[in-house]
């Protein structure tokens, strides 16, 4: 499909971007004042999701310009080859097939001429089984007891989406079970994960597709000592771990009964996958019923996406604004600030999901990218940011385009804390919109010397994302969101935004040197000077 798309710079939109961005002077104080319909003109709706873009430095000829961009690049034709099951992550010649877990049973979606809904919904069917059992105390540990603490081993998506999930459906989980996540080699992350709990009552995830990672089986095989420390028996792990993973010789070898074992493929990428069988934890957590009910927040928005015009299109709509942001005015990051406490990990989940997707400096015909692509995203809830670094985005010399996400009701009302909270999204957006200028800071009686650092620029960019409240849901509509959003930018910079190909490098090197670490005798080192000094000083000091 790329063969039919022309390179970056050469695409009429992409031009006629460059010389609109170069004439483009009036500030959003400007822009307001001579539109007084523009807060509600630059909005979008789909699936309870209320999006005011009104906020960011386009006029009407700037968003018809990104549309057309989005036409010329292709991006409704590579939408629907993903949504059909081409095999549009070319590196690794694989569909792209996230929609395909929150596909209702009716659907149909072909890969390699086989509908893959039915084992989805066969996997899905099998989990809810199981965690019905667990959530029900019927799950006994090897000595009869009910399971009480849920530990999820994994790395990346494996760990990622799932914690983030947990963290923002707490208020849906089942309280009389504890979840955990182990994710970090560093044994500190094992140890004081399990630090209070009991083996008799603990059932390990184990989240490992090949069931090789080095770090998730590394924690998995302290787990399972940790259990037979005290349960002694080795029958005892088929009680006490169950396996997400495909590799059904290296799960038996470990202990676990293959009967355990939840499956998923290779068209599911690893940050696009909590959803799947990865998505255990979370189903455990808070029922079958509202994981069913959060795919179906997936799939609503998988489907506004496909069917949307693009100018209502939300996923698409803020895509482009951020290729706007990153190409036309340097913007290097994305803050993400979500003013709702459960989502608190949200913004971690983010960044894998952007950065790993979309950190590429070569286009799909292997040729070096033609515009900076993949900004960082980062990011704290609520109002613990403004204390922390807003200040940095109001008077910092850097442009960092916001992403505010608020709900109309609290799931915790308390005295005036929403109110509060709410206020201080629409402060905040308004702030950085439209700042504060000498004048003003005059006219409050300042003095000369202290006006300069008391002015706020203003014309900083931010969306508003709204929403009545946080549920099941809304937050599968909320992900779906953006990870289409990060799809439309792949698609208008021609980047493959589904291998991962940067992570390999320093793990077969780290391989290599934990050879050399643990070497029983002083090991021959080849690497560069530093290297081998930081080394050499490691293996002297641990000794």
């Amino acid at each position: 499909m790329s063969d039919t798309i022309a390179p970056l710079s050469q695409r009429p939109a992409w031009k006629a971007l460059t010389a609109h961005a170069a004439t483009l002077k009036q500030n959003l104080r400007e822009l307001f004042a001579a539109d007084p319909e523009r807060g509600t003109r630059f909005t979008a709706e789909a699936e309870g999701i209320f999006l005011d873009y009104s906020k960011n430095r386009i006029t009407e000829e700037t968003l018809q310009l990104l549309l057309q961009l989005a036409k010329e690049s292709g991006l409704a034709e590579h939408r629907e080859a993903m949504f059909t099951g081409q095999k549009i992550n070319t590196t690794e010649n694989r569909a792209v097939l996230h929609v395909a877990l929150r596909a209702p049973r009716s659907e149909s979606i072909l890969v390699d001429g086989e509908d893959v809904v039915p084992a989805v919904h066969e996997v899905l069917d099998k989990m809810s089984a199981f965690a019905d059992k667990v959530r029900a105390g019927k799950w006994l540990g090897y000595t009869g007891k009910p399971i009480r603490n849920v530990v999820n081993i994994g790395i990346g998506g494996s760990d990622l989406g799932p914690v983030m999930a947990y963290e923002a459906l707490r208020h849906y989980s089942q309280r009389d079970l504890s979840f955990h996540f182990v994710s970090n080699v560093d044994g500190t992350d094992f140890v004081e994960a399990v630090h209070d709990l009991d083996p008799e009552e603990t059932l390990f995830l184990v989240a490992s597709k090949t069931f090789t990672t080095l770090e998730t089986m590394t924690n998995a095989h302290s787990a399972r000592a940790w259990t037979l420390a005290k349960l002694k028996q080795t029958e005892a792990i088929a009680n006490h771990f169950v396996a997400i993973s495909t590799n059904e010789k290296e799960v038996s070898k470990f202990g676990i009964d293959t009967a355990n074992m939840f499956g998923f493929w290779d068209w599911v990428g690893g940050r696009y996958s909590m959803d799947s069988a990865i998505g255990l934890s979370t189903m455990i957590a808070i029922g079958p019923d509202n994981f069913r009910a959060m795919l179906d927040g997936f799939y609503a928005m998988d489907v506004h996406f496909r069917t949307a015009p693009l100018e209502k299109n939300l996923p698409a709509l803020m895509g482009l604004l951020t290729v706007w942001y990153t190409d036309f005015f340097d913007a290097q990051t994305v803050a993400i600030l979500p003013y709702e406490q459960y989502l608190k990990r949200f913004p971690a989940y983010l960044q894998q999901l952007t950065m790993e997707s979309n950190g590429k400096h070569v286009t799909l015909d292997g040729t070096h990218v033609e515009a900076e692509t993949g900004p960082i995203y980062w990011g704290e809830p609520g109002t613990n940011g403004q204390h922390s670094f807003y200040q940095l985005i109001h008077q910092g010399t850097r442009l960092i385009p916001c992403d505010f996400i608020g709900f109309s009701k609290s799931i915790n009302p308390l005295g005036r804390h929403h109110g509060m909270l709410m206020a201080n999204v629409f402060a905040q957006a308004e702030a950085l919109a439209f700042g504060k200028t000498a004048e003003q800071v005059k006219a409050e009686g300042v003095a000369d010397a202290l006006v300069p650092h008391k002015v706020f620029e203003g014309n900083r960019p931010s969306n508003v994302l709204l929403a009545e409240e946080l549920t099941p849901r809304l937050l599968g509509s909320l992900i779906a969101l953006y990870e289409h959003n990060v799809f439309t930018q792949g698609v208008i910079w021609s980047i493959n935004s589904f291998d991962q190909w940067g992570v390999e490098l320093g793990k077969v090197l780290a391989t290599n040197i934990l050879k050399e670490l643990e070497s029983t005798t002083p090991p021959e080192l080849k690497h560069d000077s530093s290297t081998n000094n930081l080394i050499q000083r490691y293996l002297a000091t641990k000794a």
